[in-house]
C-alpha cells in the first residue's frame, strides 16, 4: 500500500476531528491486517473507484459516536442508534471530503460511494492483493479506527505501462 494515498486521509482525519472536538488528539497504534476487518463499534464503509480504488471503513464506540456528533453540533445530544450511525456516517464525510480535495489537486481521478453502515459480522475482507492500514485516533472523548485498503488501479497501470511501452 503507498503511503501517499494514505496520508490524506491520516491528514484530513486529524483535521476534522481537532476542529469538530476541539481537543487534542494523537495517532494511537497502526497495524497492517490482511484478515477481514471486525468492526469494534458503529462502522461506516466508503468504497473508491477509479484511479484509486478500494475502502475505508471508520468505525467508533456508540459512546464515542454520541460525542464526536455532540463536538459537531457545539451542544450535549442524546446517545441514540439514529444519532450515532449519522454521527459515524457524517465524521466519514467529513474526513473523504477533505482527503478527496488533496488526492484531486494531485491528478487522481476517482468516484467515492456514499457512507454505508458496516454491519457485517464477519467482516469486510480487502482485497487479494491489498492489505489495510488500522489505524487509530485517541480523542478527548475515545477512540476512533480507520481501516484503509486502498491501492492504484491494476487495469488503470497496466495500460499506462503498456502506452509507455508501445511510446518507446
Amino acid at each position: 500500500m503507498k503511503m501517499e494515498l494514505i496520508q490524506p486521509f491520516i491528514n484530513a482525519a486529524d483535521a476534522v476531528l481537532a476542529q469538530g472536538l476541539k481537543s487534542p488528539m494523537s495517532m494511537g497504534h497502526l497495524t497492517m491486517e490482511e484478515e477481514a476487518y471486525r468492526r469494534k463499534g458503529v462502522a461506516a464503509l466508503v468504497w473508491l473507484t477509479g484511479d484509486i480504488e478500494g475502502r475505508i471503513i471508520f468505525d467508533l464506540d456508540p459512546k464515542t459516536a454520541t460525542k464526536v456528533a455532540s463536538g459537531f453540533a457545539g451542544m450535549e445530544l442524546p446517545e441514540s442508534e439514529e444519532l450515532v450511525r449519522e454521527a459515524v456516517c457524517e465524521l466519514a464525510n467529513q474526513v473523504i471530503g477533505n482527503a478527496v480535495v488533496s488526492l484531486n489537486d494531485q491528478g487522481f481521478h476517482f468516484r467515492i460511494h456514499p457512507p454505508a453502515l458496516h454491519n457485517a459480522e464477519q467482516g469486510t475482507k480487502s482485497s487479494e492483493d491489498t492489505e489495510a492500514l488500522v489505524i487509530c485516533f485517541e480523542t478527548a472523548t475515545g477512540a476512533m479506527f480507520m481501516n484503509i485498503a486502498l491501492r492504484y488501479n491494476q487495469k488503470l497501470e497496466k495500460e499506462q505501462a503498456l502506452g509507455v511501452r508501445a511510446a518507446n
